[in-house]
């Protein structure tokens, strides 16, 4: 249940940073107010996620697959550029949250 907790933070916190994007430095009201909420919503969700699992593990996967997933957001929806080094980047990100996690398992 932990891990399915943790699956809805990360979503809700990409969702809140994909927001933030849109609200334009929060002069738009409707992707301000979805800012705020997918922020509370992901704390809320992260906080339950550490009741069963580590705290190093799951700010590791939350921070790490979030980082990932706006950066390929930020390709798909915005136009951002990706280059050689940027994919090192999330390849090195996405390796770190695995070498956690079986370093977790023991």
């Amino acid at each position: 249940m932990g891990y399915l907790l943790l699956a809805g933070a990360i979503a809700a916190e990409v969702a809140a940073t994909t927001a933030m994007k849109y609200s334009a430095g929060f002069s738009r009201l409707w992707p301000s107010l979805l800012t705020a909420l997918g922020y509370v919503v992901s704390f809320a969700l992260l906080a339950r996620t550490l009741r069963t699992v580590q705290i190093g593990t799951a700010y590791a996967i939350w921070s790490g697959v979030g980082t990932a997933t706006v950066a390929v957001l930020g390709l798909l929806l915005f136009g951002e550029g990706l280059n050689p080094t940027k994919v090192a980047g999330i390849l090195l990100i996405i390796g770190g949250v695995v070498v956690l996690n079986l370093g977790g398992a023991h």
